[in-house]
């Protein structure tokens, strides 16, 4: 067990009222105790107590291999497992419940629950914590994202040929990352040729390069547990003068949001920086997106670089600054880096080039 996390999570949950939390999260069960599993559809959770007394809750088809400091109740398939977190929580006054925890176990809970209990979402009390960083995982996060500046490198060369479709280029990447330490994808890839990268969310198809199309390329692998992410964008053979002014200004936005983050900015206003410069330029609709997001154990973590987040930033956080504008039918631009909020502004944890390239 991480007691210094888990003391941190019990402080958030004091400071909000709340006496016990379920956390069914298996990545935020891993970032506490150091226990990873991965449970399917049965039910599998952690509770954390003010008085000290925290209970894991495993299925009898999970394998323990470690000690871990902390009480473990287990049930077979032919159990109530629910029954037991009630009977855990039969004392509790006011419970916060995960934001993943499926409604089947939870009503099963609040059922037994005694009348006085009350149960609010608590994701919270973990998500806060988790988007501040330690030193060991700032490390891994730069780790990871070091080498997905090789990765992304190597897929670029794929893409020279010309001959490999935008399917067969994603194949090679699961491969590419685990040749670098890593243990493979942190998400399924995103390689959008021409029309395609105007979908920001395109699955890679069976799409072949054309002379002046751009490829939009999404990626990260994870390192030890940790998620890298990163986009950019080039251009095959040729660039024409509408691609150019839109890469340019896409890189404008994405490097004048970076060069104001410090503590104290709030993330909403980050946005508005990269979008004004966007919306000034008159492709406001086509940043169809925020600008970001956190990331860490999981690619997409609690916390946006939005209009809706006016929270400041502090030192530790992880996010990406992502700008893209996209123009239905002719190709799309994004260029993403992470950032590191430090002391006094912010580490970008990616140092591909931004420059404006021309291969094959």
């Amino acid at each position: 067990m991480n007691q210094t996390r888990v003391n941190n999570v019990l402080n958030e949950m004091s400071q909000r009222g709340m006496d016990h939390l379920i956390i069914s999260d298996p990545s935020s069960i891993n970032y506490l105790i150091g226990y990873d599993n991965h449970p399917g559809e049965r039910m599998y959770a952690l509770v954390l107590s003010l008085d000290g007394n925290h209970t894991l809750f495993l299925n009898h088809l999970f394998y323990l291999d470690q000690q871990l400091d902390l009480n473990i109740i287990w049930y077979d398939d032919t159990e109530d497992g629910p029954a037991k977190i009630a009977e855990v929580l039969k004392d509790a006054h006011c419970v916060g419940v995960d934001k993943n925890w499926e409604a089947r176990f939870l009503m099963r809970v609040m059922e037994l629950a005694n009348e006085e209990c009350c149960f609010e979402l608590g994701s919270i009390c973990v998500d806060y914590v988790r988007m501040h960083k330690d030193e060991e995982e700032i490390e891994l996060m730069r780790k990871a994202s070091q080498l997905n500046d090789q990765a992304i490198d190597q897929v670029i060369q794929l893409c020279v040929k010309g001959t490999l479709t935008e399917k067969e280029v994603g194949q090679q990447l699961n491969g590419i990352f685990q040749s670098l330490g890593c243990s493979g994808n942190s998400f399924d890839p995103i390689v959008g040729y021409g029309p395609n990268g105007a979908d920001g969310h395109h699955g890679c198809d069976d799409s072949k390069l054309k002379p002046g199309d751009s490829i939009v390329i999404d990626m990260g692998g994870i390192y030890q547990g940790y998620c890298s992410d990163m986009t950019r964008t080039v251009f095959y053979k040729e660039v024409s003068d509408k691609q150019r002014e839109v890469y340019e200004l896409v890189k404008k936005a994405n490097e004048a949001a970076e060069a104001m983050i410090k503590p104290g900015v709030k993330l909403c206003d980050i946005d508005k920086t990269a979008r004004d410069i966007i919306s000034e330029a008159g492709y406001g609709p086509n940043f169809n997106h925020r600008l970001g997001h956190f990331i860490g154990r999981d690619v997409h973590e609690y916390g946006d670089v939005s209009a809706a987040f006016d929270m400041e930033v502090e030192p530790g956080m992880i996010f990406s600054i992502e700008p893209g504008i996209y123009i239905q039918g002719e190709f799309g631009v994004r260029i993403e880096d992470l950032v590191l909020v430090t002391e006094d502004g912010c580490e970008v944890l990616n140092h591909y080039s931004k420059d404006l390239m021309i291969i094959g």
